[in-house]
């Protein structure tokens, strides 16, 4: 079988493995939350979110009643956690919010917000009476058993908004002045908190946090081999460019999916990083199949473009892991394992490089000792 063939089966085999946990299921409620949820008659359905937050629910379509308990830890003195309706789609402008506050001394306020075009631009977000919504029993209290701080509501829907597919966005923070909530914190996980659902079957209708979360993580393990690890060693192993290509390929195909997700929230950089780096690794591979002869006049001016933009290449794939690593923030594991891996790779280099000038030295000696030899009036 040849070569090619089996690291091509390899890298798909790979790239496969890591997409499977996007078919799992949806994260249930904690058990904890689920007993705490119970005692606030919150029996139908219950989610685990991002930034930690758990959401229960009940539900009557008859009655369009809609009731919710939504929790999560808000660790430090002060902090603000919020749950929200938008009739517009998942996101956060447009919201109709109840945000609960924790102040420094340990008291508890909670009040009704409207998050709109202006609340983006940064302009002061303070509490309003009319949301648009028939809201009842809306309270913010602390659940010492679990070390949570809950919402709890019960929401009559209007019509214009479709109990089956209903924007439903939550946020976490940590900065208050009195009775308004500073900014959230700007991870990507802060930017993944709504979601699409059917609330009479739980269905998310949308991707979930989950998935996205799942499919950045399989498009930064893809890009870091493929392009990472891959390309670099096919510099000393040619037949492992065909291995990289494929990985780093699927990686950015992901990627280009991801950033069309990422509707309020663009990473310009890293994105044109990467439409560089699959254009001109494309161009080399075919390079590789259109290179000339060894007898032709030009080869010696393809080697030097070929090296020069292959070196090129790494430079910039490195630099843009780097910019992934930092948009991902995953644990520090990932950046020091990837620094490592460049470690050993340059030694790897250098050192052929040494033995290589070293060989090259050695018999341009010999030569020279021999010529000497066979001409010693010379």
């Amino acid at each position: 079988m040849p070569l090619n063939f089996i690291h091509f089966r390899l890298s798909f085999v790979f790239a496969l493995v890591l997409l499977l946990p996007l078919f799992a299921n949806g994260h249930r409620c904690s058990e904890d939350f689920l007993v705490e949820a119970e005692k606030l008659s919150i029996k139908q359905y219950c989610n685990k979110k991002t930034l930690g937050a758990e959401f229960g629910w009940n539900y009557n379509d008859k009655s369009r009643r809609l009731d919710i308990a939504f929790g999560a830890k808000l660790d430090g003195g002060i902090g603000w956690l919020a749950w929200g309706l938008n009739p517009k789609g998942p996101h956060m402008v447009g919201t109709r919010a109840l945000i609960g506050i924790k102040h420094q001394n340990g008291s508890l306020e909670c009040h009704k917000y409207s998050i709109t075009d202006a609340t983006r631009l940064g302009c002061q977000l303070l509490p309003i009476d009319d949301l648009g919504l028939d809201i009842r029993n809306f309270s913010f209290f602390y659940l010492d058993a679990i070390n949570y701080y809950m919402i709890k509501a019960t929401v009559f829907l209007p019509l214009e908004y479709n109990c089956s597919r209903a924007n439903i966005v939550w946020q976490i923070g940590y900065a208050v002045a009195e009775k308004e909530p500073k900014m959230h914190p700007t991870s990507l996980k802060n930017f993944n908190s709504a979601e699409t659902i059917d609330l009479n079957s739980n269905q998310v209708i949308t991707y979930t946090d989950q998935q996205l979360s799942q499919l950045r993580t399989a498009h930064g393990i893809l890009n870091i081999v493929g392009w990472g690890i891959f390309m670099p060693v096919g510099v000393i192993i040619a037949s492992c460019q065909i291995a990289g290509y494929i990985v780093g390929s699927a990686g950015w195909a992901i990627g280009l999916w991801l950033g069309k997700q990422s509707k309020y929230y663009v990473y310009a950089t890293h994105g044109i990083f990467a439409i560089t780096i699959f254009t001109s690794t494309t161009i080399q591979m075919f390079a590789l199949v259109f290179k000339p002869k060894r007898n032709d006049s030009f080869r010696t001016y393809w080697n030097i473009y070929h090296h020069f933009v292959g070196y090129a290449l790494l430079a910039i794939i490195s630099m843009n892991i780097f910019k992934g690593i930092a948009i991902l923030k995953p644990d520090y594991t990932w950046k020091w394992i990837y620094i490592a891996v460049l470690g050993i790779l340059a030694a790897t280099a250098l050192s052929f490089e040494v033995y290589t000038w070293t060989i090259f030295t050695i018999r341009k000696i010999q030569r020279r000792k021999s010529r000497k030899t066979k001409n010693p009036s010379k």
